[in-house]
């Protein structure tokens, strides 16, 4: 079982929230915890032992903490996922063979597409996919088709693996925090479309990948997990692109890892991450 709680700091936070799991008979097996100093915010993962009622464990735990105190246990770590996709095939691949070998952390429902390229490979992993286009219709009825997929499944999280079109605020609204995006690039630097092109036009001799939460603010979610390479003037912006797409998948996996271990916890802006 794994509890997650972030509240207003105070002294004695970690020993009451001990007191609390010790007087149910859990044992604790890892605790790791983070106090934001400038905004005063105190931040705590557990990993625990012993059977326990959830629901009485969490209002105790909140009677026993700041009345601000968000807690949330979750005793099934295996989570839902649902991806959505373009054309680019390196991060679902790696999705599907993680899922295939359930090594993902999660179980992936369905794969929803805009285009049909990636019908096939779901279907070699027995993955229904659904063909969800965007042409000559408008983007809140695109939005509506896709919820209706969605709506067919129970997921936990949405993963944009390269769904390279932009989601409108009235949709990012239905999942907070819960739609998981990989930007190609190190933001916030070249968000937006073609940062390989930007980042080749710069001459930069650092190219990275992001994956972050998205809000409505356009590559401008909480951060769950970032990753550079090196390249140099011999670079084309094919070179980058290429170079890019190994770490974008590499940093994607990460982030689903981390998320799906509940190690994530936001607040505002930004994200604590206990690897």
């Amino acid at each position: 079982m794994v509890i997650v709680i972030q509240c207003s700091d105070k002294v004695g936070l970690v020993a009451a929230t001990s007191n609390v799991l010790a007087k149910n008979g859990i044992n604790i097996v890892s605790m790791r915890e983070h106090v934001d100093t400038d905004k005063g915010r105190f931040f705590l993962r557990i990993q625990t032992e012993g059977e326990q009622n959830t629901d009485t464990l969490a209002k105790q735990l909140k009677e026993a903490l700041p009345q601000d105190a968000e807690v949330h246990i979750n005793p099934i770590p295996e989570k839902k996922i649902i991806v959505l996709v373009t054309k680019e095939h390196h991060c679902l691949s790696d999705i599907l063979i993680r899922n295939h070998f359930k090594t993902l952390g999660a179980t992936l429902q369905c794969v929803i597409g805009n285009h049909e390229v990636l019908h096939d490979i779901c279907k070699r992993f027995a993955i229904p996919f659904h063909f969800v286009s965007h042409k000559n219709i408008s983007k809140e009825k695109f939005e509506s088709d896709i919820q209706l997929v969605i709506n067919q499944y129970n997921a936990d999280y949405l993963v944009l693996a390269k769904f390279m079109r932009i989601l409108s605020p009235a949709f990012v609204e239905k999942f907070p925090m819960r739609i998981i995006n990989i930007h190609h690039s190190f933001l916030p630097a070249f968000i937006g479309a073609n940062p390989y092109k930007q980042a080749y036009e710069r001459g930069v001799k650092l190219i990275g990948a992001t994956s972050h939460f998205v809000t409505n603010d356009l590559d401008e979610g909480p951060i769950i997990c970032q990753q550079i390479i090196p390249v140099n003037h011999s670079f084309t912006t094919s070179d980058m692109v290429r170079a890019g797409k190994e770490i974008e998948t590499a940093v994607l996996a990460k982030a689903l890892h981390l998320v799906f271990e509940d190690r994530v916890l936001v607040h505002e802006n930004k994200t604590v991450v206990f690897e």
